[in-house]
């Protein structure tokens, strides 16, 4: 029977739970078990693709092509588990699925309820995931929200149901809960009292309780805890305010022997635990000499979360070349106000300009100016740059405008009435309206030129990546591209469409359609990363 592990969390948001859960996996299959990740989402939006990352930070994006929550990411970083569009649960999938089959008659005219039928959607959902691969042991189950959300209810009813019906020693309870601290540096457990009583109310009974807090909690503390939360004295662990990186945290809760109390609630005889690449992981880390600054040239910069992914994957780089990555973020639109991009980006500074160029992806016109700005200082400045799907566009419209010389060249999603429309639409999807799900998505193969950068990074030639697009470096213009110098160096099979451009007599200047940070790992840093944090550290000699 598969085993089933319930996260949830209380008091507030923001506390960890998908990093907790990610590490928690990370601990079992350190144990040699096979894990699945799953994500449980209350809000109402069908996925992630349509939300402004304002709102929900970056669209993680699956093989399949799900666009889902940034959890999702931090599963991938941390766990080897497959994931795809069945990993991420929301409530608008939950209702769009039950509604459609009381349309098509199969409730058989009985009153839709959210118990059963909804919860029973929800279960049927995660336990897919289970049946998913045959090989799989444990199942872990983010639920998103706070105890008492309103939204959260039919999902954590959902995990009640399970618990009893599995029986706790297949389906258990971890919740992870604050801790705050209070002036004078009293630690109050009061408000974590108050959530497992929620949890209570709701017919769950935590097995595992994770404390976030500034400092370990003392023995003391856990006791007081346990007694008032009706918790076994070893159940009480602390993920405390760490220093280093997140990237720590299996490791943090290995000391504390949390996998152990969850192999023996789960009945799952103890194994051998190897977490070597997490330890040489930490090694790398405190081994990283010197600094080099990467400046993210981007339109979200106020919200971390909304370039996680890219952030993420530039520390793996780091990690990899053996140097600190500092983020430089700047918001394309400070580019569009000033008419010398070296007063932000280079020697005239005022902090000393960049070590290396990033474009992350994006859609709309707002900052595009700013961000070709960028993109011409690093061509002419010799600056490493990183161009990502809609980087490697202005690329190309940088190219367009400043090499060949045409002054509209452009993307049709900025001007539709541009002459020289250098990125544009497929034709199939030029009618295309409805932007969910329209979009290039998911998995695809791309086949690399020899003697590329591209090629050099990924040492193969047929490479597999994530895209999340609708608009494409225009067919029309690849001639005048090449010829005028232009590195044209990845294709898809057919060569119909340019997955990679490169800049010609430059240390390092390239960017892709598709999105390497997706498949980056702390373990395992991206290729196209690595060499392009080489690059700057390269330039700065360090």
């Amino acid at each position: 029977m598969n085993k089933f592990i319930f996260i949830s969390g209380g008091v507030c948001s923001s506390l960890g739970k998908g990093v907790a859960a990610s590490s928690i996996g990370a601990l079992l299959e350190g144990r040699g078990l096979n894990v699945r990740m799953v994500k449980c989402d209350p809000y109402i939006n069908v996925d992630a693709g349509t939300m402004s990352p304002y709102q929900h930070g970056e669209v993680y994006v699956t093989d399949d092509g799900a666009e889902t929550d940034l959890d999702l990411g931090n599963y991938a970083r941390f766990t080897s588990g497959h994931l795809s569009k069945a990993n991420s649960v929301t409530t608008g999938q939950v209702y769009e699925s039950v509604i459609r089959k009381e349309r098509e008659g199969r409730y058989l005219g009985r009153c839709v309820q959210v118990i059963p039928h909804i919860t029973d959607e929800i279960k049927s959902r995660i336990t897919a995931v289970a049946r998913e691969d045959p090989d799989t042991d444990v199942v872990i189950v983010e639920i998103g929200g706070t105890v008492g959300d309103i939204e959260s209810i039919p999902f954590l009813e959902s995990a009640r149901q399970m618990i009893h019906e599995a029986g706790k020693s297949n389906a258990i309870s971890v919740h992870l809960t604050l801790i705050p601290e209070v002036a004078g540096g009293e630690l109050k457990t009061k408000p974590t009292q108050h959530s497992v009583k929620a949890m209570q109310e709701q017919g769950i009974q935590p097995d595992i309780l994770i404390c976030r807090a500034p400092v370990m909690l003392n023995e003391t503390t856990r006791r007081k805890i346990a007694l008032f939360t009706n918790m076994e004295n070893d159940s009480v662990f602390t993920s405390y305010d760490i220093s280093t990186t997140i990237y720590e945290i299996p490791l943090i809760f290995f000391e504390q022997k949390l996998d152990q109390v969850v192999l023996k609630k789960l009945g799952v005889e103890s194994r051998h635990a190897n977490l070597g690449a997490w330890k040489t992981m930490m090694e790398n880390f405190n081994s990283r000499k010197g600094k080099v600054r990467i400046g993210i040239v981007g339109k979200y910069m106020s919200l971390h979360d909304a370039y996680k992914s890219v952030y993420e994957a530039l520390f793996h780089a780091g990690l990899e070349t053996g140097v600190e990555v500092e983020l430089v973020k700047i918001d394309s639109a400070r580019l569009e106000e000033t008419d010398n991009a070296d007063n932000v980006l280079g020697s005239q500074a005022a902090d000393g300009g960049v070590d290396g160029v990033l474009v992350p992806g994006g859609f709309g016109q707002r900052g595009i100016n700013g961000m070709i700005k960028a993109a011409q200082w690093a061509r002419k400045n010799k600056v490493p740059y990183f161009g990502i799907c809609l980087g490697m566009q202005i690329m190309v419209i940088d190219w367009g405008r400043n090499v060949l010389g045409w002054d509209d060249a452009d993307s049709t999603e900025f001007n539709q009435n541009t002459k020289h429309p250098v990125v544009s639409l497929l034709e199939e999807q030029e009618e295309v309206i409805n932007y969910g799900g329209t979009m290039r998505l998911g998995k695809w193969e791309s086949v690399t030129e020899p003697g590329s950068r591209i090629f050099a990074a990924y040492r193969e030639k047929n490479i597999w990546e994530r895209h999340r697009h609708r608009y494409e470096f225009s067919n029309r213009y690849r001639g005048d591209m090449a010829e005028s110098g232009l590195l044209l160096t990845a294709f898809i099979p057919d060569k119909t469409l340019v997955e990679c451009v490169e800049w010609p007599d430059h240390p390092w200047g390239l960017g892709v359609q598709f999105h390497p940070e997706f498949k980056s790992k702390p373990t395992a840093a991206s290729p196209l990363f690595r060499d392009f944090v080489a690059a700057a550290r390269d330039r700065k000699q360090i």
